[in-house]
C-alpha cells in the first residue's frame, strides 16, 4: 500500500523538481552556485597580479575559464588581450569587458591572500611591489561567473556576447590596442557595450550608475624648466630654474581658478617636481610632472593651451634667453572622458533594480578619475557605453565612515581590502541580468 502511494506521487514530486529546476534559472541562483570557485578564482588571481603590459598569465587564465564553459577564444589581441565569443542565434551583440593589469604598490591590507609579488616595472626600470589595488581581480571573478551564467541561461536569450579581457588598463593604453588589433572588424562588431567597476565607498550589494559624463578626459604633462647652474652663493651668476618652476607652478592654479567657467570641472595637479642635488648648487634644469583633467574636449584643449602659454611667459619674465626656453611636453598616455550613454544606463537600471532591489542601484556622482572603456565608444561605429560602480565594503563600516565624516581606502591604496564574497555574487547577478535585459528573446 505504501509503495503503491509513492509509485503515484512520483510523477509529482517529478514534476514538483522540475517546476524547482525551472525557478531556480535566474542569475541570482546561479551567481549563489558559482560563488565559492570564484572565490578561489579571485584570491589565486589577487595573490599572482600581473602589471600592465605583462599579463601573461593572467591573460591565459581567463582565457581558460572562458574555453572552459565553451566560448570561442582568441588570445593576444593587442599584447595580452583576450576575446571570447558566445553566439546564440539571432539578435544583438553585446560586449562585456573587464581588466587584467594591476598596480605598482606594495600591499598592507594583512588578507591571508595578501600579493608579494615582485616584477620589474617598464616605466621605471625599477623592480617594484605588485597589487590588484584597483579591484581588477573583481572584475575579473565577475566578469567568468557572468560567462558562466549566460551559458547557463541560454534560453533566457538570443544574439552575441562578446566578452573581453583587456590589458593595461592603468596605463590607458589597452582598449586603443585592441581596437588597433581589430576588436570591432575582426569580431562581432558590438552594439552596446558594458562593464563594472568596483568602488571603495560603496556597500557590498549596491551598485551605483552615472549617466552621462562619469569620469575624465586625463593628460600627463612634463614640464622642463631650463636655467643657467652655478654656485648658491652666487645666483647672479646663474639663471636659477628651482625659482623658474616655482613662479610656474603657482601660476598654474590660476587656470582654473581664472580662465575655466565656473562648474565646468577641471583640474591641474602639479604632482611631481625634480631638480638640483646639493643645497649650494644651482642647478641647470628641473622637471614637473602635471595631471590634467577635464570633461568637455573644449575645456580639455583650453588647459594645455593655457600651461604652454603661462609656461613660457613666466620663462620670458625671468629673462630667459631663447635657447633656455622650458619644453612642455604631452604624454601618449592619455584618456578620453569616459560619457556613460543615458538611454543606455535607463536600460541597465532598470535590468538591475529588480535583480539587487531598487534600494540598492544608487545614482553616483561623476569623479575626476580616468577609464579607457571610454575608448570604445569613440570609434567610428559611435558605441553606446554604460559602465556602473560595484560596492565591496561592511555596511557598517560605510555608514560609520559616512557618520564620522572619515573616508574608507581608496582604490590605488595599498589598504584597499573588498569583501570578495558579496561583491562578486552582486557583480554576477548584476552584469548577467543586465546582459541579458539587454538581450531578451
Amino acid at each position: 500500500m505504501v509503495s503503491a502511494y509513492i509509485d503515484g506521487m512520483k510523477p509529482l514530486l517529478l514534476l514538483a523538481l522540475a517546476a524547482s529546476s525551472v525557478f531556480a534559472a535566474d542569475p541570482a541562483s546561479v551567481a549563489k552556485e558559482e560563488l565559492p570557485s570564484l572565490v578561489v578564482l579571485y584570491k589565486e588571481l589577487h595573490a599572482n597580479p600581473e602589471l600592465s603590459l605583462q599579463e601573461t598569465e593572467t591573460a591565459a587564465r581567463i582565457a581558460k575559464e572562458l574555453r572552459d564553459v565553451g566560448l570561442e577564444v582568441t588570445e593576444k589581441v593587442g599584447g595580452h588581450g583576450v576575446v571570447g565569443v558566445l553566439k546564440n542565434g539571432e539578435g544583438p551583440v553585446i560586449l562585456v569587458r573587464t581588466d587584467l593589469d594591476a598596480l605598482p604598490v606594495k600591499e598592507q591590507t594583512g588578507a591571508p591572500y595578501a600579493s608579494t609579488k615582485m616584477a620589474k616595472d617598464d616605466m621605471t626600470g625599477r623592480e617594484v611591489n605588485v597589487m590588484h589595488a584597483c579591484g581588477h581581480d573583481v572584475h575579473m571573478a565577475s566578469f567568468i561567473g557572468t560567462a558562466r551564467a549566460l551559458v547557463k541561461l541560454k534560453d533566457q536569450w538570443k544574439g552575441t556576447v562578446v566578452m573581453i579581457g583587456q590589458p593595461a588598463e592603468e596605463r590607458v593604453l589597452g582598449a586603443r590596442l585592441m581596437l588597433r588589433a581589430g576588436l570591432f572588424s575582426k569580431f562581432p562588431k558590438p552594439d552596446k557595450a558594458i562593464a563594472l567597476h568596483v568602488s571603495s565607498d560603496m556597500a557590498h550589494g549596491q551598485v551605483g550608475i552615472v549617466e552621462g559624463y562619469a569620469l575624465a578626459n586625463v593628460d600627463s604633462v612634463e614640464v622642463v624648466v631650463k636655467g643657467l647652474g652655478g654656485h648658491g652663493s652666487m645666483p647672479h651668476l646663474s639663471k636659477d630654474p628651482i625659482v623658474l618652476a616655482s613662479q610656474i607652478v603657482l601660476a598654474l592654479q590660476t587656470i582654473v581658478s581664472r580662465e575655466v567657467r565656473p562648474g565646468d570641472p577641471a583640474v591641474v595637479t602639479v604632482g611631481s617636481i625634480h631638480g638640483g642635488t646639493k643645497s649650494n648648487i644651482i642647478p641647470d634644469e628641473v622637471r614637473l610632472q602635471l595631471t590634467v583633467r577635464s570633461y568637455r574636449p573644449e575645456t580639455r584643449v583650453k588647459l594645455v593651451e593655457s600651461i604652454k602659454r603661462i609656461v613660457k611667459a613666466q620663462a620670458e619674465s625671468a629673462n630667459m634667453p631663447a635657447e633656455k626656453m622650458p619644453e612642455v611636453h604631452v604624454s601618449d598616455d592619455q584618456v578620453a572622458a569616459l560619457y556613460n550613454t543615458p538611454e543606455l544606463c535607463k536600460e541597465v537600471r532598470a535590468a538591475l533594480e529588480p535583480a539587487l532591489g531598487a534600494e540598492n542601484v544608487l545614482t553616483r556622482e561623476p569623479v575626476m578619475g580616468a577609464e579607457d572603456f571610454a575608448e570604445y565608444g569613440l570609434t567610428k561605429e559611435k558605441v553606446p557605453l554604460c559602465m556602473f560602480w560595484l560596492g565591496t565594503q561592511p555596511p557598517e563600516k560605510v555608514a560609520e565612515a559616512k557618520a564620522k565624516g572619515t573616508t574608507l581606502p581608496s582604490l590605488h591604496s595599498p589598504f584597499f581590502k573588498p569583501v570578495p564574497e558579496p561583491s562578486i555574487e552582486t557583480g554576477v547577478k548584476a552584469m548577467t541580468s543586465a546582459v541579458i535585459a539587454l538581450m531578451k528573446k
